[in-house]
C-alpha cells in the first residue's frame, strides 16, 4: 500500500486512538457506558415487542441468538487476562441487556 496522507492520517489516529483506550480508567468508563446503554436498549426492546403482542416470539428469538453469538465471541477460546476491548464492551452490552430484562420480569411478576 502507498504512504498517502490519507494512510498516515489513520495510522495516526489509530495509534493515537490505541493509546488513548489504554488508561484503565477510560476502560472502564467506556464499560459502564457499553453496560448502562445494554440496560436502556433491553428496557425499549421490551417496551417495542411488548406493544405489539405479534413480536415477542421474534424478538425473543434475536435477542437469543445475539446473546449466544456474543457469548461465543466471549467464551471461545482459554480465559485471558484481557481481551480486546470491542469484546468486553460487547459483553457488557449483553449484561446489561439480560438484567434489565431480569428486572423487568421481576417488576411485572411474571
Amino acid at each position: 500500500m502507498q504512504n498517502t496522507r490519507l494512510n498516515r492520517l489513520t495510522n495516526v489516529l489509530s495509534e493515537r486512538l490505541g493509546r488513548w483506550l489504554r488508561n484503565p480508567w477510560r476502560r472502564i468508563s467506556l464499560l459502564t457506558i457499553s453496560l448502562l446503554l445494554g440496560s436502556f436498549s433491553g428496557i425499549v426492546i421490551s417496551t417495542i415487542a411488548g406493544q405489539e403482542a405479534e413480536w415477542d416470539v421474534t424478538a425473543a428469538f434475536l435477542l437469543l441468538l445475539v446473546t449466544e453469538v456474543i457469548n461465543w465471541l466471549t467464551y471461545r477460546s482459554k480465559p485471558v487476562i484481557r481481551q480486546p476491548l470491542w469484546i468486553e464492551n460487547l459483553n457488557a452490552f449483553k449484561i446489561g441487556v439480560v438484567y434489565s430484562l431480569f428486572l423487568l420480569a421481576f417488576l411485572l411478576g411474571s
